[in-house]
């Protein structure tokens, strides 16, 4: 049940829903419209991913600014997660879809428009990562609009989405090869998707099919697509140059900025064409095994793009908001601010484990119909309020896992965590018969591990070192 009023912002109308959220027409007494508020897909069995990725446009779009992205309004949390935005004025390229091929003109000008968003996307740290035709969105006088950042990198926010999942997210037919295998906040990433995009509207044909699996998908790391003039001859060979200098393997290989391609895309007589240009056919299979087989490929797609945060310690408060006294709350937010105190600079990730069940159906919504893992995420962000650190230096994540424990290591391991905070479990039948999570991080963890207990049982906190 959506609520009459959020944020001050009254929903209107469904005016899509998507794979990760539902977008509702608004209204609000200060702002004459037209609005959007844009919700997350919170149901029964919704993807966990949808609310992260949530999170992260929540963070990165009142960090944007200029004509090609949408106003915001304002971003909150509650009653649940929300952001107001402009509704932009046009429609996006997905109708264009129904009518391939377009003539090569036509391909060019709306690449350079699209072209001219993504540098100014990319000049303020953001690289969108989900570039495609329904994310697309052409105001009245032609200039482009970039939508959905749910999935999008910004240089100096935490990566949620690397931090908490490790699958690629994307769409399939426009992603480029380095974001198959994990690589994410590379600008060339947004270039190899345009090209992708005037492949399938120069061709009628997306350039690697639609594939629905991970294995498939990784075929882009050593396959190279048929050149567009293989499947239109009418393509002109200054184009094919283009979209496939768009589509090179390694990133290092493609245009070096979307401004350099905008200006290809406007200027045809100055595209310098190579091999490229004339291709009528793949890469023999030869070609193919080197790329496949050869030990520094893969490296190949990895370039030095790491952003300033990810040197940055990263200390992970584990929170069993359950169960925790107001005593071991206080202790443990004294412990944080000690810690933080030793390490400057450090990140805080506070974590809350949503435990999953191993056979019966996880009930997602509580006794109230709301969604467990969004009433974490608020909970989190209560605890954390006091600690009075600016967003770049603290995120809150909800893990879902059979373990607990397992989860935690696991989320250490996988984000290079320096150091592990978490409560000491009160004593207890169920302490004594099957061990406590703390004991199980403290002993395996990858890095340093403060236990802390509640003042007046036991000493005030006892930490661990495991190598």
């Amino acid at each position: 049940m959506v609520p009459d009023t959020i944020g001050g912002f009254t929903p209107g109308d469904v005016l899509h829903r998507g794979g990760m959220a539902v977008l509702r027409e608004a209204t609000h007494p200060d702002h004459p419209g037209p609005l959007l508020l844009k919700l997350p897909l919170v149901a029964e069995g919704d993807d966990p991913a949808a609310i992260v990725g949530f999170e992260m446009e929540q963070m990165i779009m009142p960090r944007l600014s200029g004509p090609h992205v949408p106003h915001c309004f304002g971003v909150g949390y509650e009653p649940l997660p929300w952001i107001a935005m402009e509704r932009i004025e046009g429609a996006s390229l997905l109708p264009l879809l129904d009518t391939l091929p377009r003539p090569a003109g036509e391909v060019a000008e709306i690449g350079a428009a699209i072209a001219d968003a993504l540098d100014s996307l990319h000049r303020q740290g953001v690289v969108h990562l989900d570039i495609k035709p329904a994310n697309i969105v052409r105001r009245p006088d032609g200039a482009v609009v970039l939508v959905d950042f749910g999935v999008s990198h910004h240089a100096q926010l935490p990566d949620l989405l690397a931090e908490e999942f490790h699958l690629p997210y994307g769409s399939a037919p426009y992603m480029a090869p380095e974001q198959v295998i994990g690589v994410r906040g590379d600008p060339a990433s947004d270039v190899f998707a345009l090209g992708a995009i005037m492949y399938h509207l120069a061709t009628g044909r997306t350039p690697f099919g639609d594939p629905q699996h991970l294995r498939a998908m990784k075929r882009r790391l050593w396959w190279d697509p048929p050149p567009p003039r293989a499947r239109q001859p009418d393509c002109p060979p200054w184009l094919q140059e283009v979209i496939l200098r768009c589509m090179e393997v390694a990133p290092q290989r493609r245009y070096g900025s979307a401004a350099h391609l905008a200006f290809d895309l406007r200027h045809a007589d100055h595209v310098a064409l190579t091999a490229r240009a004339g291709r009528t056919r793949r890469d023999p299979w030869t070609a193919r095994i080197r790329r496949r087989f050869h030990p520094d490929h893969q490296q190949s797609l990895v370039r030095a793009v790491a952003a300033p945060h990810e040197n940055a310690p990263i200390v992970v408060v584990a929170l069993d908001l359950d169960t925790m006294s107001e005593g071991l709350t206080t202790s443990l937010r004294r412990v944080v601010r000690n810690v933080l105190a030793t390490i400057p600079g450090a990140r805080v990730a506070c974590v809350n484990v949503l435990r999953t069940r191993r056979v019966l159906p996880d009930a997602g919504l509580d006794d109230a119909g709301r969604n467990k893992h969004v009433q974490l995420l608020i909970a989190l962000r209560h605890w954390s309020a006091s600690l009075n650190l600016p967003e770049q230096r603290l995120t809150h994540h909800v893990l879902e896992a059979l373990n607990p424990a397992e989860a935690l290591l696991d989320y250490a391991s996988h984000n290079r965590v320096d150091h592990i905070i978490l409560g000491a479990r009160a004593d207890g039948i169920g302490r004594r018969l099957l061990g406590s999570v703390a004991a199980e991080v403290a002993r395996d963890a990858p890095c340093s591990v403060t236990v802390v207990r509640q003042r007046g049982h036991g000493s005030d906190r006892r930490a661990a070192e495991a190598n």
